[in-house]
């Protein structure tokens, strides 16, 4: 499921139960299109609070945590625009049978229809705000699920021609309840009862403004599959809030786990500076769908900076077969290749992997050369790529690809930034 799936599906949902409750006449009025736009506002808010439960049935329809997260953040951005159609017009009419589900003084009604718009106004810019640090963003972002039921009381109290057993109060009332049981697992319950398990720091191995953290399992070890990744929370005051990094190991019989992890902002500056041998870490894992492709005739993998982190665990996968068939090109800044090429070097030949080294861009002839040899020599069908970088690069992938007619559909890739 893609995210205009998502938000196709409950809009057009909640128009259709909507509209039934007001005369046929009424449908394509502004108080009509009003009425339309709010229970769209609350379906796309309950659904954004649903995904952010991290359900893993949830995962697993969209196809991936990362893809979860890009839903979760287009659900925000068009609730936040249907229920500014909705402030704007007012959603009833003469004739309308309005009354509220639970009545309110006026003076608390228009307080909460106020506040439910600025709590959603207040997510999603906090959602889409790069420059806020991550350490304050989380904590801002937690109070998502008390704002909705914020939201929750305004649909409660407003008067409204939905009944809470009409076709439209049911819907409303199920996505409700749904959000609400999302945010408060999210809120209290996913730090005990989600899968992780307790690693300590093992070795610790120092790059240019990254690190390779090796991690060994204190009582037990989590299971995944290569090119997964985890939250880890390190037990050290300003490294505790959980943050996603990709696994770049296989499962070895020691249950160690390692990650690359480069500085990309506050939060991650300060885990390569302080992160010790001996900490304690809190692994949640494994999330993500980010598989090599089983049957491919010819593969090409490509990772942009810290994004080669799951094509190491790719090729740390001693059960795999077929590396003959797979070029790897790595993309990365002079002095800033980490692991070094040398250990990538040794790591494709043990495996009798292709390994391409591109330092100077994806329009250097290193890459645009190799690439179209591996295209005409195998046939654009056959070839699977598979991607993990900057949306930048992925950009000039896509581009590559449409003028050698290569698929869309032989392009897997890890979205590569969450906010």
């Amino acid at each position: 499921m893609k995210p205009w799936h998502a938000i196709g599906f409950l809009a057009t949902v909640s128009a259709a139960v909507a509209l039934v409750e007001i005369p046929r006449t009424d449908w394509f009025t502004l108080a009509g299109l009003s009425l339309s736009a709010g229970v769209a506002a609350f379906s796309l808010m309950a659904a954004a609070a649903i995904l952010g439960g991290r359900w893993k049935f949830i995962e697993a329809l969209f196809g991936g945590l990362d893809r979860v997260y890009l839903a979760h953040k287009w659900l925000g951005v068009w609730a936040l625009g249907f229920a500014s159609f909705h402030l704007a017009f007012r959603a009833g009419m003469q004739g309308w049978d309005a009354t509220p589900i639970m009545a309110l003084s006026p003076f608390y009604t228009r307080l909460v229809r106020q506040l439910s718009f600025i709590a959603l106004m207040l997510i999603i810019v906090l959602a889409l705000n790069r420059m806020i640090p991550y350490s304050t963003w989380r904590w801002w972002h937690k109070l998502s699920g008390p704002l909705f039921l914020i939201v929750v009381l305004h649909w409660l109290s407003i008067k409204s021609p939905i009944a809470i057993d009409d076709p439209a109060g049911i819907w409303l009332a199920i996505l409700a309840t749904l959000g609400v049981a999302a945010a408060a697992y999210k809120l209290l319950l996913f730090p005990t009862l989600s899968s992780h398990a307790e690693y300590q720091v093992a070795a610790v191995s120092p790059g240019a403004g990254a690190v390779h953290l090796e991690l060994a399992p204190v009582a037990r070890a989590i299971s995944f599959r290569p090119g997964q990744f985890a939250f880890i929370s390190i037990k050290h005051d300003g490294l505790r809030e959980p943050h996603p990094f990709t696994i770049a190991s296989g499962n070895d019989p020691n249950g160690h786990v390692h990650f690359v992890i480069r500085s990309l902002g506050d939060y991650t500056q300060r885990l390569i500076d302080e992160t010790k041998i001996g900490m304690r870490v809190d692994v949640y894992a494994p999330w993500g769908r980010f598989k090599r492709p089983a049957t491919a005739k010819r593969e090409i993998w490509i990772g942009g900076g810290v994004g080669i982190s799951p094509f190491i665990a790719w090729l740390s996968d001693r059960s795999a077969p077929g590396f003959d068939r797979v070029t790897l090109f790595y993309f990365f800044s002079p002095g800033r290749d980490f692991p070094s090429i040398d250990v990538l070097t040794d790591m494709a030949g043990q495996r009798g992997l292709e390994l391409v080294p591109i330092s100077n861009g994806p329009g250097s002839p290193g890459f645009t050369t190799r690439f179209d040899e591996i295209v005409r020599g195998a046939g654009a069908d056959a070839v699977e790529i598979s991607f993990c970088g900057p949306k930048g690069l992925l950009q000039v992938i896509r581009a590559r690809m449409s003028e050698l007619g290569i698929p869309m559909s032989n392009l897997r890739h890890e979205y590569f930034e969450f906010r």
